[in-house]
């Protein structure tokens, strides 16, 4: 029934307001007698509804309705009509008011000079002859009780209104965190798929123009390029396949748990860079160590990158790649000799270094890459073993 009512009172608020105001005229008026007799003393239906009427402007003006109200208060009661609670109605519900919207400190400054001015009207006028200390606890109490009230709905309505605010602050950093987790899936996927693409796409493109430059001079070696460029691009649509495949499958099936290329897979790189062209040389120092998968695929795709950037980028046919493990890392360094002439680069900004760099860093790693002082490009990554 509450609810009902509440919900009726939601939807129609000047007509709840209305018959407040007209409850709290009608309570107020009837207190309009002179004490001792029935008498009605009929001017005060007048200052009631002036009083009552100045309530509906309580929410924008607070403090002259306070004022407002003791006045015609102060009026009645210097007629001879007692100060009874029905009486102070309007004092209380403009001083409720003005605690909600201006706050403890002014609601008790606003009390303090309510009660100097109605305490000594109260007791001059009391035609009853009351005790003054009757007369001044009462009064006393009921100025305080809209301050109080009106204090402690204040404070539980910034209580409510703290705690939905953390809420939706939670539900921001929530939604920043689901933000920043779908561009970090976005930013590696984007990667594999360009270490991917490039890596395939570089090297059938080598293999393509060693084929043609070979064809009429040296056929058969010319033909054996040819069925290593199908081979070439064969891998490149299963890996991009199985890259795009886990974008699409809702569950994981038997082909997303293939293990992923690690350096157990070099030498098939460094033949695939053979049949381009491309003569690599690999070394190792100190004691392999196996890698945590990731540092594993980070590595292979470091070193793909590189010679990928070599067949793309530098006119020379021979790359070198050095290992050297330590009790708890990884050095890696791709390097080709000589000043070789560059080839002629696409207009737009590559991200094979970039890639390298955050792949390194999700690792723990770091990468550095440049021009070495006896010439060629070399990229070193150092990465940890440990997870």
């Amino acid at each position: 029934m509450f609810v009902h009512l509440r919900r009726h009172a939601q939807q129609y608020p000047r007509l709840v307001e209305g018959v407040f105001l007209v409850v709290v005229c009608a309570a107020t008026s009837n207190q309009y007698r002179r004490t001792g007799t029935d008498t009605m003393w009929w001017p005060g239906f007048v200052i009631a509804g002036i009083v009552c009427a100045c309530l509906l402007a309580r929410r924008r003006h607070p403090g002259p309705v306070v004022v407002l109200t003791t006045l015609g208060t102060v009026l009645v009661g210097s007629q001879g009509c007692a100060f009874s609670p029905l009486l102070l109605l309007p004092v209380i519900v403009a001083l409720y008011e003005l605690t909600l919207r201006s706050g403890q400190r002014t609601a008790l400054t606003y009390c303090l000079c309510i009660a100097l001015v109605l305490l000594p009207t109260a007791l001059r006028w009391d035609p009853d002859g009351d005790p003054w200390a009757d007369e001044v606890v009462s009064l006393a109490f009921w100025i305080l009780l809209p301050v109080l009230h009106g204090s402690a709905v204040r404070a539980r309505r910034a209580y409510l209104s703290a705690v939905q605010a953390r809420a939706e602050q939670a539900e921001r950093i929530l939604e920043e965190e689901a933000r920043h987790r779908v561009y970090e899936e976005r930013i590696r996927i984007a990667r594999e798929l360009h270490d991917v693409v490039a890596h395939h796409m570089a090297l059938a493109n080598a293999q393509a123009g060693t084929a043609a430059h070979l064809c009429r001079s040296r056929p058969e070696q010319a033909h054996t390029i040819l069925t290593e460029l199908t081979v070439t691009t064969a891998e490149a649509l299963r890996e991009l396949q199985a890259t795009v495949g886990l974008l699409r499958e809702s569950e994981t099936t038997e082909e997303s748990l293939q293990p992923a290329p690690g350096l157990n897979r070099l030498d098939d790189l460094v033949a695939a860079f053979a049949a381009a062209g491309l003569h690599v040389t690999v070394a190792a120092d100190g004691p392999q160590h196996p890698l945590p998968a990731g540092t594993d695929l980070t590595a292979f795709r470091i070193v793909q990158e590189a010679l990928t950037n070599v067949a793309k980028h530098a006119a020379v046919s021979a790359a070198h790649i050095q290992l050297r493990y330590t009790q708890d890392r990884l050095s890696i360094t791709i390097s080709n000799e000589g000043n070789p002439l560059p080839r002629p680069r696409a207009r737009s900004g590559g991200f094979g270094l970039v890639g390298m760099r955050e792949r390194a860093q999700s690792a723990g790693g770091h990468v550095r890459a440049g021009r070495r002082p006896e010439g060629g490009f070399a990229v070193t990554a150092e990465l940890p073993i440990h997870a």
